[in-house]
């Protein structure tokens, strides 16, 4: 690891964004989000061995990279499935699928509320709540 990434390391926020593994050609190699910055970047570089292979030759890869702050999870939720979809980095495979994000619906229409897991919002009454990384993260929550 070079000298630069240990000090962008060492300076990094404690706050929910988007940071960018960017290989030694500027190539971005990963999008990540993190609720801290500063603790998830850290754990690629902290926990050497602890990685499956294809995270290890990821880690190996990574010469520099780029954070992006947000106000909150959510925020950071959103713009790495955006950047993800733009950019299609390599390392990113559970994001590059031109699905839409699952959305849980409730419709208030009715007097027995129906709820159920879309991947597209409506122009009607529901309510939605979302949107969310997978349909397993609407049952769970």
């Amino acid at each position: 690891m070079n000298d630069a990434l240990k000090l962008k390391l060492k300076n990094l926020p404690a706050l929910p964004g988007v940071y960018l593994f960017r290989n030694k050609d500027g190539r971005i190699l990963y999008i990540g989000k993190a609720k801290n910055l500063r603790n998830r970047v850290r754990t690629y570089f902290t926990s050497s061995g602890r990685h499956d292979g294809k995270t290890e030759r990821l880690i190996k890869s990574i010469a520099d990279f780029d954070l992006m702050i947000t106000d909150s999870e959510v925020e950071a939720l959103i713009l790495e499935a955006n950047l993800v979809k733009e950019h299609r980095p390599r390392y990113n495979i559970n994001l590059k699928d031109d699905k839409h994000f699952p959305y849980i619906r409730v419709s208030v229409d009715e007097p027995f509320p129906r709820i159920t897991i879309v991947r597209r919002l409506a122009r009607d009454t529901a309510r939605y709540f979302g949107p969310l990384q997978t349909p397993k993260g609407c049952v769970r929550q």
